[in-house]
């Protein structure tokens, strides 16, 4: 049994692994099963190290001196040595007999709290960026990578600035991929702050088959995490009863898309109080694009906020710099929920604070406790954003 503690990256070999052996003999050509399961310990899916197990054939033994490999014939207990070309091997993950399985606890990192995102400097690196951050991951279990679904960006999670920089160069020394860091985007919300009416028409006459559909709305807001209703209050079939799904499938879809700002709607009631049809023209599309502009209509600045996600953050740092924490803290528009001091001379400040104010947090804190400080963070939940801020992410 065997564990994999480092892995890099060769332009020749491909992937080498340096593995510890704890027991039995491991020798080139043997097969063994690969297993790694840092999800399992963690108790999340970490994107980029998918719990797996697999079989692969151990390559070429050596033995590492300086730069130097040298040839080794086979590894024992208590042995360091350099494995070629376990393409699914990535550090942490426990090589054993394939007869006889086996999974040696992973040890976790702390987590890392400095996010940075990236794009590929060229179309060229494009193309290549998504192998190399692969095989970054696979070497380096400190980083995290995440694919935002919202923002559409590629985001790297370091352990600081230091970090940062040995991962771009490792991109572009190592893989040949350039990237450069852009502006991190935080995934807003938006909802309904106040009751709303709103009117959709879609008639369309084009020769032949047109469209025709009208329906009419009224939005409540509702409590945080609420989530979405729609009720039907339609009364004379002035809207036909195969009809009324046509109109929430549309309003639905414009909620993904949002109204004034492009952001996902979210906690409000829709109700569907009137409407007109046409025996001929009206049609399950043609309602469905009369619910989206009902919705549409009914959303201005004046009825529509932005909710931003606030995290919950935890912060331990010695006493005497309890103080410039808080203070730090409510500058970032942040909400002290209390502090606790222990008999070790530190302290820990629980707060609540918009996620927009801390995305460099890792850094800053360093600078105002003196390097004293550390902190976890996590989600909290989503809270109306400051109308000063909000004009700020309306369009022109």
């Amino acid at each position: 049994m065997a564990e994999v503690i480092r892995t890099t990256g060769d332009p020749y070999v491909g992937r080498v692994s340096l593995v510890r052996v704890f027991s039995g003999t491991l020798r080139p050509d043997s097969v063994v099963h690969v297993s790694g399961h840092l999800d399992r310990l963690a108790n999340a899916s970490i994107e980029g190290h998918v719990g797996h197990d697999d079989d692969e054939r151990v390559g070429l033994l050596s033995s590492s001196l300086g730069d130097a490999l040298h040839p080794k014939p086979f590894a024992i207990a208590g042995d360091l040595c350099v494995v070629a070309k376990l393409t699914k091997a990535e550090t942490t993950d426990t090589l054993s007999g394939k007869e006889m399985p086996a999974l040696v606890e992973p040890w976790m990192f702390p987590d890392p709290l400095l996010p940075v995102a990236i794009t590929a400097a060229t179309k060229s690196d494009e193309d290549k960026l998504a192998g190399a951050l692969a095989r970054l991951v696979a070497e380096d279990p400190t980083m995290r990578l995440e694919h935002n679904p919202e923002t559409h960006q590629v985001i790297l999670w370091t352990m600081g600035q230091a970090h940062v920089d040995v991962l771009m160069t490792r991109l572009r020394d190592r893989y040949g991929v350039n990237v450069v860091s852009e502006p991190l985007k935080v995934a807003l919300r938006e909802t309904f702050v106040t009751h709303a009416i709103g009117h959709g028409r879609h008639i369309k006459q084009s020769g032949g088959h047109g469209q025709y559909a009208v329906c009419n709305i009224t939005v409540e807001p509702l409590d945080r995490g609420a989530g979405f209703e729609f009720v039907d209050r339609v009364v004379g079939g002035t809207v036909p009863r195969q009809y009324i799904p046509s109109v929430e499938k549309g309003v639905r879809a414009q909620l993904v898309k949002g109204c004034i700002a492009g952001y996902p709607m979210v906690d409000l009631r829709v109700t569907l109080t009137d409407g007109k049809s046409h025996s001929v023209d009206s049609s399950d599309m043609a309602f469905q694009t009369a619910g989206a502009l009902a919705l549409k209509d009914a959303a201005s600045p004046q009825t529509v906020t932005l909710l931003e996600p606030i995290d919950s953050l935890v912060v331990t740092v010695a006493d005497e710099y309890v103080g410039a924490v808080m203070t730090d803290l409510q500058t970032r528009r942040g909400r002290v929920l209390g502090t606790e001091p222990d008999t070790s001379g530190r302290s820990t400040i629980k707060a609540e604070v918009p996620q927009t104010e801390i995305t460099r947090y890792a850094i800053d804190l360093r600078s105002v406790s003196h390097g004293t400080g550390v902190f976890t963070r996590s989600p909290h939940g989503y809270e109306p954003m400051p109308p000063n801020l909000v004009k700020t992410h309306l369009p022109e």
